[in-house]
């Protein structure tokens, strides 16, 4: 039995992609082991959204190289490399680190068991290019997969690839065009996770919004004018037929883009009970000359219109969002309206990334770039400003009853929390860990709530 070892970076769609190759491996009788030392063959997965992301990426690679270990006949840990930064780079890779075995991209995930055997089978050196150009997988409900998440939530990516023409993003070059998965193929994986007792399943995709829109027979609808479901499989579709599960789970939406928000949408959200007030929709500025550098199809008063709207329609709810500052040409007005907005809409959750430079993408050819030193210190003044806001909303939380979900002994989240991204609440250690509890709200600690005694 071949030992396989996994370093798996990045965000939540990434681990998805290594839950996928892990259950291949255990299909094909391979065995994982958690030491990287110990592996015949280490693979490591991944990430090139932004340069922080390459930076970490390439340091552990370099790491496995020059640390790899030989098994008891001598012979090297074989080591491939899959991921986003193998598809963005599939040409120079190989060049530039001879001493990977293999880099396989996307629409490999699936083909990794027999491609290790291939390995080691062999003890030629040299690497092996297996990326093809254009990614077209997707997962269905039956792809073999093992959860390398706590047993009480679960990631389930609605469609892959991403549409939008966003002058700072290379993901569509990375993962291709947007692709939905059927809703019943979704439905069915949905009613295993929950038979299996997951009590959150999180939604992702690059974009969630999309889902069901690229089959459309009449192309992409007008946001603005609202999104009838009638006409095909939607987010909002999907949702009516998760929520009718049976079971008590949270629906937790993460990635969806303001362009396609609709009123059908708010108010499905606001009628199913099991979908958490929360909803993760990055922004990333509000002044109208940002939107347009940043080719965001919106515009300033369709995001605070939109921002107003989603608030209305869905009481108690909490909207997660990120910004960019220091963006090509971005003035000193147009950081300040960023401020004032900021304040104005008091988003319950927010972050903000300093913008980085990502060859392959238009913004990267874009004249006006910001000397580093002014990114910084944007990044800073609007780090306080969202620092300061949250402890108003903590502060106004002290005395209520939230339900929350147990994630370790002392440790849960509420709706308005997803996994490993935003704030916890400190609760009694006795609450068994992955139940839902009602607690009271007696404290707040910086980003954190506090209910236990």
């Amino acid at each position: 039995m071949i030992k396989v070892g996994l370093i798996s970076l990045g965000c939540a769609k990434n681990l998805i992609d290594s839950e996928v190759m892990v259950g291949h491996l255990q299909q094909a009788g391979m065995v994982m082991t958690p030491d990287p030392h110990l592996a015949e063959v280490l693979i490591i997965n991944t990430c090139s959204f932004i340069d922080q992301a390459k930076r970490e990426s390439i340091a552990a690679i370099h790491g496995a190289v020059d640390e790899r270990s030989l098994d008891a006949r001598g012979r090297k840990q074989k080591i491939i490399v899959a991921g986003c930064l193998s598809q963005r780079f599939r040409q120079e890779l190989p060049k530039l680190m001879p001493d990977v075995d293999a880099f396989i991209g996307l629409d490999q995930i699936t083909q990794v068991a027999p491609i290790i055997q291939k390995l080691m089978g062999t003890d030629d050196s040299g690497s092996r290019n297996l990326v093809t150009e254009k990614p077209r997988y997707v997962p269905d409900y039956d792809t073999p997969r093992f959860r390398l998440t706590p047993k009480h939530y679960a990631y389930i990516k609605i469609a892959e690839g991403c549409n939008h023409p966003c002058s700072f993003c290379i993901i569509p070059k990375i993962r291709g065009q947007h692709r939905s998965r059927t809703q019943e193929s979704v439905l069915r994986e949905a009613a295993q996770l929950v038979h299996s007792g997951v009590k959150e399943i999180n939604l992702i995709s690059q974009d969630t919004t999309y889902f069901g829109m690229d089959r459309w027979e009449n192309g992409r609808p007008n946001p603005r004018s609202g999104v009838d479901s009638s006409r095909g499989e939607s987010l909002a579709s999907l949702i009516r037929a998760l929520d009718a599960i049976d079971g008590d789970f949270w629906i937790r939406l993460l990635y969806t883009h303001p362009a396609h928000w609709s009123d059908e949408l708010i108010e499905t959200i606001a009628s199913c009970k099991k979908v958490a007030r929360y909803v993760d929709m990055p922004l990333q500025h509000i002044s109208d000359n940002m939107l347009k550098l940043m080719n965001r199809e919106t515009d300033g008063a369709y995001i605070r219109d939109l921002v107003n709207r989603l608030r209305r329609g869905i009481p108690g709810l909490a909207i997660r969002t990120t910004f960019i500052a220091g963006f090509p040409g971005e003035t000193d007005e147009d950081f300040q309206e960023l401020l004032d907005f900021m304040e104005e809409a008091r988003f319950e959750r927010a972050g903000v990334f300093q913008y980085s430079k990502e060859e392959g993408t238009r913004a990267h050819a874009m004249p006006g770039h910001l000397h580093h030193g002014t990114r910084r210190s944007r990044w800073n003044m609007a780090m306080a400003r969202l620092q300061a806001l949250y402890e108003t909303v903590n502060q106004a939380q002290v005395g209520k009853t939230m339900r929350v979900l147990v994630e370790e002994p002392g440790v849960a989240r509420t709706e308005w929390d997803a996994p490993e991204i935003d704030s916890t609440v400190f609760v009694d250690k006795q609450i068994p860990v992955g139940t839902f509890a009602d607690v009271v709200i007696r404290d707040w600690r910086g980003y954190d709530l506090v209910a236990a005694q």
